[in-house]
């Protein structure tokens, strides 16, 4: 088995979470679900997930311990609602939560710790930060994980996808992979940031690693490993 861990997925309902979840099982590896909804957990994975729900919020210390019982590594995949006016602010979330759930994680003895982020998050002038300056924040959440998980013993692996779609199964194109929020648009699945946040749990060139990504042209890909190993050998992964 590649990974024989237990992994959270934290926002495992969300659109993106749904394929962590999925490629997490697709691998045959043991998982556990941190969500606010366990009725929507239901309705998305089957009752089989009864026993592996925590339900709370990354806003609350509290649930986020419980959820972190038992678990080997953290795949964060939250991300505020911007555009509704009733969600919690970028602040609350993608920093707060993000650096709540990263420090307890630590705390807990968890080794690994993957976050989801977001291309552009070192770009202040960016479009998307007018909704409260939710790049920013997600920067802000980041650093603390490399922070925190960068030391001896501890491993973090920060990806930052172009703009997300709901396209079909993973690994059905060419990725382009980079380092430097030097990428300066770009599209890829969902699918695809959830393979590779999966793998990014058994690949040595992914661990202490931040890096963009985007989808390339239509092309069958057996892994992601490949991409892991080229960007590492070419960017002595600066972040």
């Amino acid at each position: 088995m590649r990974y024989s861990g237990t992994v959270l997925v934290a926002g495992a309902t969300g659109r993106t979470g749904q394929w962590v979840v999925k490629r997490l099982k697709h691998y045959g590896f043991d998982y556990r679900l941190f969500v606010r909804s366990g009725e929507k957990a239901v309705e998305k994975f089957g009752p089989e997930v009864i026993d592996r729900l925590t339900l709370g919020s990354i806003e609350h210390g509290s649930e986020i311990d419980a959820a972190l019982k038992n678990a080997d590594a953290v795949i964060c995949a939250v991300g505020g609602s911007v555009m509704d006016p009733e969600a919690p602010p970028p602040s609350m979330i993608d920093r707060d939560g993000v650096i709540r759930i990263a420090s307890r994680s630590k705390r807990c003895g968890i080794k690994r710790f993957i976050l989801v982020s977001s291309l552009s998050v070192t770009k202040p002038d960016h479009p998307l930060n007018q909704y409260g300056k939710v790049l920013t924040m997600k920067l802000e959440g980041e650093n603390e994980v490399r922070r925190l998980y960068g030391e001896n013993g501890f491993g973090y692996t920060i990806l930052r996808p172009g703009g997300l779609v709901d396209g079909g199964e993973p690994l059905q194109h060419e990725m382009v992979f980079d380092t430097g929020d030097r990428i300066e648009t770009g599209t890829i699945n969902r699918s695809d940031v959830a393979e590779a946040a999966v793998e990014a749990l058994w690949v040595p060139e992914a661990h202490r690693l931040t890096f963009e990504l985007i989808q390339g042209k239509a092309a069958p890909q057996e892994s992601f490993e490949k991409y892991f190993r080229l960007i590492a050998e070419n960017s002595g992964k600066r972040v």
